[in-house]
């Protein structure tokens, strides 16, 4: 594969201890083991890797959860919650952080039935905020001190609904549509 190729496939449960190793390298909150294959086995579709140079830099792991709208208020949702998301420093700003994220809302929606996406993310991760932005993410609420070592997370949202424009093509498949092919 060259610089800017890489494949996005479904996590398998032989990917376990590279995904682990890249959530401990990239991000400060860390999960058991026991965690990662709780969701896998309850909603494998949403949990998303990327590959390049013969191996995983990168992974996407959700959760599908009943709960009220982030984005209207009192309607019960189904919802794909974005539990965490890393790709390694080196393959960032390849578009691989934004075809993971693709990929796991495409299947929730298709595979769970999920009408609305959220995540929660650091408040000071201006790289991450403006990459949800970009995707149609908007701030919904800041959760004040939610990280353990006390920082502030926004939860950000995006509808997932299909909507129809006047030429029948769903707008969902617009927003959600590849920069980069998602397979190679």
């Amino acid at each position: 594969m060259g610089d800017d190729e890489y494949k996005i496939r479904i996590f398998g449960s032989d990917d376990l201890n590279r995904v682990m190793a890249i959530n401990a390298e990239c991000l400060p909150e860390n999960y058991s083991s026991f965690f990662y294959r709780d969701l896998y086995n309850r909603f494998p579709k949403t949990f998303v890797v990327v590959e390049a140079d013969g191996e995983i830099q990168g992974y996407i792991m959700c959760r599908i959860e009943r709960g009220l709208s982030k984005l209207r208020s009192l309607r019960p949702v189904r919802l794909c919650h974005v539990v965490s998301i890393a790709v390694r420093e080196p393959y960032r700003r390849r578009g691989m952080a934004t075809n993971v994220l693709k990929e796991a809302m495409k299947n929730g929606s298709e595979e769970y039935r999920a009408s609305e996406c959220f995540l929660e993310v650091r408040v000071g991760n201006e790289p991450a905020i403006n990459l949800y932005e970009r995707l149609g993410f908007t701030k919904v609420k800041r959760n004040f001190g939610y990280y353990l070592d006390g920082e502030d997370a926004w939860v950000m949202a995006i509808s997932l609904e299909e909507k129809r424009d006047s030429l029948g093509e769903s707008l969902r498949d617009k927003y959600l549509g590849y920069d980069t092919p998602p397979f190679s």
